[in-house]
């Protein structure tokens, strides 16, 4: 594995003036389709295209990037998976919506904020989008995907069955439990391109939800046989699921090519945060908790942070005939614009509750400039602002500013050389944060993680104590109950019904009806990542 070229990192911000000639701006389709590919704890590095490492292969997604634009400076709005796919998912930041980290997934009343927005699915539908979702939800129970605007679903992240209202052709079927023998990568991309060629005769949006490389690290063999040669297995495991991510992205595309839908798709494919290295990056056995074998490369940082390595993530946007291709966009652009931009090209009118920017007329030429004045972040005791070139970060105790044209690793703390500009920063996050629910910017603590984090990438002290496993987000583990029964052994072998090393919350409630908060409860306490399944320990 060697870096290969710089061309990612290359500060090319593309406006009508690139463009030799002044192309004129076509007029752009009416309703065009749009199809939402969204990755999952997938590190900035890790599509070839990026130009970061020579090791991951990604040809199909490259011809996209080639053929559209990649987004230097694209940004997730939190560095943690259910914040994240809410602020996608709601078009709002999603601490507006009261929903802030992994942990409040499972609190009683957690995703009300959510439950009560409209998702894109819900806002195209009323448009007259035909809607539907394959993957990872992570927004609530697989049985109420239907109830924000999807049709047609095929919630399934692992080997466990599908909750589903559509088979892998894309026909109808009861909404169920489905179990198939195909590997979740593999069917979530054949469900899309069934519903690509159902519904090709009027406008879609689908909502693609790969759990790559997220662990539990689960690639088949002949996706793992095409990266022979030494390296750390979890890495070979990581770069051959998103192998597996890519086939998917090219048969989708070819579907949309012979329905000759590939003038009137927007597509785009995002990360939904950064890579989770565990610092040390361990090539434990197994392919479990733990480092995920993906990279976040060069930025500094991982998932759990708002360091550029927890929040700029891989972006790509392609629309053939409409984008002109072989862009490298480097203004700072967010999650938030995929919800603006599909209302815009829905044409519904205008939401002001949405935090995005419809970027089609920044990417065409017919605007120049930034789409965005700020960006700004809050997440369990780190609040983060990117305005123009300047990052102001903060845990607290703690304060950053960096140049991101000059530093983008975050190397170089330029707050006691400006510490004006720091204020004026801090002030402007201070004022985003009144927005939120709770407002302001001390409303959490940072993790014992956290500072770890924060210790050993900002601040170079690499002699900190390592921190116990990562406890839930600003949360202290509560101590194991005293009481009589199973071992948590015993009761993870019973409840894990599938035998594939990971319990779901619907699996460990087992059906039950009674004292459904106090099994939550529980449950939470196993529940040790935050990610709303309790994994068995290495």
């Amino acid at each position: 594995m060697k870096r290969i070229r710089d061309a990612g990192f290359l500060r090319v911000v593309l406006s009508a003036t690139v463009f030799a000639g002044g192309v004129a701006v076509a007029a752009l389709p009416e309703k065009p389709n749009i199809l939402m590919i969204y990755t999952d704890d997938h590190g900035y590095a890790d599509f070839s295209c990026q130009g970061v490492f020579d090791d991951v292969k990604t040809p199909n997604i490259d011809r996209l990037a080639e053929g559209g634009v990649r987004m230097t400076d694209g940004y997730s709005t939190a560095p943690q998976c259910v914040p994240s796919r809410c602020g996608l998912m709601s078009g709002q930041y999603q601490n507006k919506l009261g929903l802030e980290s992994n942990a409040q997934f499972n609190e009683p009343g957690g995703l009300a904020g959510f439950n009560s927005a409209l998702t894109i699915a819900e806002r195209l539908k009323k448009a007259g989008y035909t809607t539907g979702m394959a993957g990872k939800w992570h927004l609530g129970p697989g049985m109420e995907v239907v109830d924000h605007g999807f049709d047609h679903v095929y919630y399934r992240n692992s080997s466990r069955p599908a909750t589903a209202n559509v088979d892998l052709n894309c026909k109808d079927v009861p909404l169920g439990e489905y179990p198939s023998d195909v590997y979740h990568l593999d069917a979530c991309a054949d469900v899309a391109a069934a519903f690509v060629e159902r519904y090709q005769d009027e406008p879609f949006f689908f909502y693609l939800a790969f759990r790559a490389p997220h662990v539990p690290l689960d690639a088949p063999q002949k996706y793992l046989d095409r990266f022979p040669g030494k390296m750390p297995e979890r890495r070979r495991q990581a770069i051959a699921m998103l192998s597996a991510v890519d086939d998917g992205v090219g048969k989708i595309f070819q579907t949309l090519e012979k329905c000759g839908l590939a003038e009137n798709t927007l597509i785009f494919i995002i990360g939904d945060n950064g890579a989770p290295l565990k610092i040390h990056k361990r090539d434990t056995p197994g392919g479990g908790p733990g480092w995920d074998g993906s990279l976040n490369d060069p930025m500094n940082g991982e998932k759990g942070m708002l360091t550029e390595g927890g929040i700029r993530v891989p972006y790509i946007v392609h629309w053939k005939g409409t984008i002109p291709g072989g862009q490298i966009y480097s203004h700072p652009v967010i999650t938030l614009d995929v919800a603006a931009t599909a209302n815009a090209l829905a044409g519904l009118p205008d939401a002001p509750e949405l935090d995005g920017v419809n970027l089609i007329p920044y990417l065409t030429g017919e605007k120049n400039g930034a789409p965005h004045d700020a960006l700004c972040w809050r997440w369990v005791g780190q609040a983060a602002i990117r305005q123009g070139k300047w990052k102001y970060l903060t845990d607290g105790n703690r304060q950053y500013l960096f140049d991101m044209d000059n530093d983008f690793e975050e190397t170089r703390n330029l707050f006691a050389t400006n510490p004006e500009l720091a204020q004026q920063l801090h002030d402007e996050l201070d004022k985003w944060s009144q927005t939120l629910q709770p407002p302001g910017l001390d409303v959490h603590s940072p993790s014992a993680a956290a500072h770890h984090y924060f210790d050993w990438y900002l601040d170079g002290k690499r002699n900190s104590p390592k921190p116990a496993a990562d406890a839930k987000a600003g949360e202290k583990k509560a101590p194991a109950p005293n009481r009589k029964g199973p071992s948590d052994a015993q009761l993870f072998r019973q409840r894990d019904h599938n035998k594939d090393g990971i319990v779901s919350w619907e699996e460990y409630l087992g059906g039950r009806t009674e004292k459904v908060d106090a099994i939550r409860r529980v449950f939470q306490r196993h529940d040790t990542n935050g990610n709303g399944v309790w994994e068995k320990s290495e």
